[in-house]
């Protein structure tokens, strides 16, 4: 085989190791050129819900290529957007009333905030600065890394960032102090505030009360500041409900869905939007429009996934697999906490994360690639934050598979 001219994603290539050639993949397992069968353990990076290659989603996606593949969505539209709008609106809390189509989540971060600001400037009171927790991550893109923490994802890149105002972690014991500095933040008048609901996903999967996101919306709303939430990771079932924000009883202005959309099987993204954010752009004035767009727009094929998506969460009991995904995960999760080198096991919905006994827990930990190349010895698709593993499978995975999963994290451990 050629020597492939690829530049992956968050890989040194200088380290010149291997990278797998994925032939096919079902369910909840991807399969190799060379004959291995891999299980998937993070859902090929949190997108894959209902498993890989699902029959619903591929049908439609299938039949939509016969009648229409792309259309440019600046004043055309076309049935695959309009259901899907409609769809989502149904299901979504019923204060989200706008439905704005893009690319991925990073990019629906990018229109979240660019509906934030330009809110405020069509109101004719310009607030620019905006609010964000401690170890968050909501993309790789401009805005979105500017919203995240800063680090060695982003410090070459800082010239780009714009500043913003940074509340400390709600960890336990630490709770108030966050909705203190969130108190003191709002008397500056910024924006908004952009949090991911109860689990900090890049950051290392760090848990807060639902009570704190609860407490957060309610200053926000008390003190004028829009309230964004980021479930791309989050949405769709991910923490035991299909957004997280349901379990503090939050509906925020402004809402980021994207991975779990389609169920995995191609991008697309949305940002949802309160009447009110509409409402600050419509005008007979041409220049307090929303300037956002990108060629691929509502791409009809990706808004058939989506659909199909949409239609087995309304027909199927998904709600029930994710329920027995996470007692069967937090079985397997109190035995693997009794580890010596385990510490800090933690669970959230289908979600689980432990740290591993190391020299620091930043994401270039010495451990992360001793534990990244004993997973790929034992055929399992994780990917450590530095020295904190995780586990977040497609709801689909059956019991044989789960327990490779966690045997696996245990060997791993151990080699390393």
């Amino acid at each position: 085989m050629r020597a492939s001219p690829i530049w992956h994603p968050f890989t040194q290539h200088g380290l010149g190791e291997a990278i797998p050639l994925v032939t096919h993949a079902e369910g909840a397992a991807i399969f190799t050129a060379d004959g291995r069968r891999i299980v998937d353990g993070i859902s090929s990076w949190w997108v894959t819900t209902h498993g890989h290659c699902h029959p619903r989603i591929m049908a439609a996606i299938a039949a939509q290529t016969e009648r229409l593949d792309q259309i440019i969505f600046a004043g055309w539209t076309h049935e695959p957007a309009e259901t899907l709008a409609h769809g989502l609106i149904e299901m979504m809390p019923e204060a989200l009333t706008r439905v704005f189509f893009s690319d991925s989540g990073s990019t629906s971060v990018e229109v979240a905030l660019k509906m934030a600001l330009g809110y405020w400037a069509n109101r004719g009171e310009p607030r620019h600065r905006l609010l964000v927790l401690e170890h968050s991550y909501h993309g790789d893109t401009i805005g979105a890394m500017s919203v995240g923490a800063r680090g060695v994802f982003n410090q070459a890149y800082s010239p780009l960032l714009f500043e913003v105002g940074t509340l400390p972690f709600p960890g336990a014991g630490r709770e108030q102090e966050t909705l203190d500095a969130l108190e003191a933040a709002c008397r500056d008048r910024p924006a908004a505030l952009i949090v991911e609901p109860l689990i900090l996903g890049a950051g290392g999967m760090l848990i807060y009360p639902a009570w704190v996101l609860a407490a957060m919306r309610e200053i926000c709303a008390r003190q004028g500041v829009l309230f964004i939430a980021d479930e791309v990771m989050t949405g769709w079932g991910r923490t035991g409900t299909l957004l997280a924000c349901e379990q503090a009883g939050v509906v925020p202005d402004i809402l980021c869905l994207s991975k779990g959309l389609t169920g995995g099987a191609v991008p697309l993204a949305v940002t949802m939007a309160t009447e009110p954010i509409y409402a600050a752009h419509l005008s007979t004035d041409r220049a307090r429009m929303f300037f956002h767009s990108s060629s691929y727009t509502a791409n009809p094929i990706a808004c058939a996934a989506a659909n199909a998506n949409l239609a087995i969460w309304r027909e199927e009991p998904v709600l029930e697999r994710v329920a027995s995904l996470t007692a069967r995960q937090g079985k397997l999760l109190a035995a693997l906490s009794s580890h010596a080198s385990v510490r800090n096991a933690r669970a959230l919905g289908t979600i689980t994360a432990i740290e591993v006994e190391a020299d620091k827990g930043e994401y270039l930990s010495s451990l992360g690639p001793l534990l990244l190349a004993s997973f790929s010895r034992h055929d399992l698709l994780l990917r450590p934050l530095g020295n904190t593993i995780y586990v977040m499978p497609p709801y689909c995975i059956e019991d044989a598979d789960l327990a490779l999963i966690y045997t696996g994290i245990v060997a791993a451990i151990e080699d390393a």
